[in-house]
């Protein structure tokens, strides 16, 4: 059994984590894909532009808060996996967090995304290209990866 102290540690450090991850993996992903996020001439024309200042800055300021709010839900609903998950390998660890990652918050996410199954469905053509297909899910996997290592490593040699 997990005490209290011990979820409060995982929330911390899943949600620290995971802001890190995502803001890393984003960093390294926006050199290869500018043109789908800036510029009139945008793939990604109903995002924010990140080439007009004004709408930058809301972006930059809500960034960082909005996915420490994202680790924190997210970890809360792992809670009764902690005991299950301590006992595995670092291994077996690593591969479920980048799949659940992964999968869940991405590939498999029930809100429509250029490069996931919604997406695939319901958006209009031109906004699923090869090109931003495989950009996404570039910086998803990135991201998946970073967040599973980090996690399975630093927390749970901790438990």
């Amino acid at each position: 059994m997990i005490d209290l102290m011990k979820f409060v540690i995982f929330s911390l450090c899943f949600t620290i984590i995971h802001a890190l991850a995502y803001t890393i993996a984003g960093a390294i992903s926006f050199r290869i894909s500018k043109e789908l996020y800036e510029s009139k001439s945008r793939l990604m024309d109903y995002l924010r532009d990140m080439s007009n200042e004004s709408e930058k800055k809301v972006v930059e300021k809500r960034f960082f808060p909005s996915q420490l709010v994202r680790g924190l839900l997210m970890s809360v609903v792992l809670y009764p996996l902690l005991a299950p998950l301590s006992n595995l390998s670092l291994i077996i660890r690593f591969t479920f967090f980048t799949s659940l990652m992964f999968i869940f918050t991405h590939f498999s996410s029930a809100a429509p995304c250029p490069d996931n199954i919604e997406g695939f469905i319901y958006m209009k053509k031109r906004y699923f290209s090869k090109s931003s297909f495989f950009k996404f899910q570039f910086e998803m996997l990135l991201y998946s990866m970073i967040f599973a290592l980090l996690l399975s490593w630093i927390f749970f040699e901790l438990l």
